[in-house]
């Protein structure tokens, strides 16, 4: 496992996430494909016979739309839970599917409740708490970014549609939150100054060296370059030219 003060892509990042959205695919690939029909294996609240659905919901979809609406925000949220929280990840994932769904089965309408909706408002929940907790810039930022995109699901956590599972939604949206507050750990280290830390010692700063105790700079006298091997030059002397004439009397003259 990774530090998780190191947050450093990795491909299973985003292959968890994808591997887990395909799995609902296929399921309603076969469920289409076969004539099948696993709407059953939901939870059924209050009943026995309904607890398998608390592992079996959140890979079952009535339709296309309800499955395509799940797929999206769970890829997007889980791949960011993976990313910052790859430490916490799977007890978060794990733990918040079936937290979930027991919490579904405990008050939720003598119905059958299908979908991953749940567990995609545990993370959303969940990611957004921890982010504004945590009180760090990557943590919050990541927080705004979840309410800016998924921040209108919080309506749906409220019985507004009676064909929705509000009661899915509400035990996902609630786990998230105490997810945010038992996990108290914060996956991205603060950087610190050397000023911040407790051994930093103001006269060994280079920085404030060049200045006095009145905040007037004061410029440091350069550092003469270390003694080393020295190479003796010689300079080359002038070259002398000598020139030498001869004088050749002219037979022809005459005195």
């Amino acid at each position: 496992m990774s530090n998780s003060n190191q947050l450093k892509f990795t491909p299973e990042v985003f292959g968890y996430p994808l591997l887990f959205v395909m799995m609902l695919w296929i399921v309603f690939w076969v469920e289409s494909r076969f004539g099948l029909n696993f709407n059953s294996y939901g939870i059924y609240p209050r009943e026995l016979k309904g607890l398998r659905g608390i592992l079996f919901s959140p890979f079952i979809h009535g339709s296309l739309k309800h499955l395509f609406n799940n797929s999206i925000p769970l890829f997007v949220l889980s791949s960011a839970l993976f990313y910052f929280y790859r430490n916490i990840r799977w007890k978060v994932l794990i733990f918040g599917l079936l937290l979930t769904g027991i919490a579904t089965w405990l008050i939720g309408r003598s119905s059958l409740h299908i979908g991953a909706s749940g567990v995609v408002y545990m993370l959303a929940a969940f990611l957004f708490f921890k982010g504004v907790f945590s009180k760090q810039f990557q943590l919050t930022a990541l927080a705004l970014a979840v309410v800016f995109l998924y921040g209108g699901m919080l309506w749906y956590v409220f019985p507004v549609n009676p064909e929705i599972s509000w009661e899915g939604h509400l035990s996902g949206f609630v786990m998230g939150l105490l997810f945010a507050f038992y996990f108290k750990s914060n996956p991205v280290q603060n950087k610190k100054y050397d000023w911040e830390r407790d051994d930093y010692n103001p006269d060994k700063d280079p920085f404030l060296k060049q200045f006095d105790e009145n905040g007037n700079f004061v410029e440091l006298p350069k550092e003469l370059p270390e003694e080393g091997p020295t190479i003796e030059t010689i300079e080359p002397k002038p070259t002398q030219i000598r020139v030498i004439y001869s004088y050749k009397k002219n037979s022809e003259e005459t005195e």
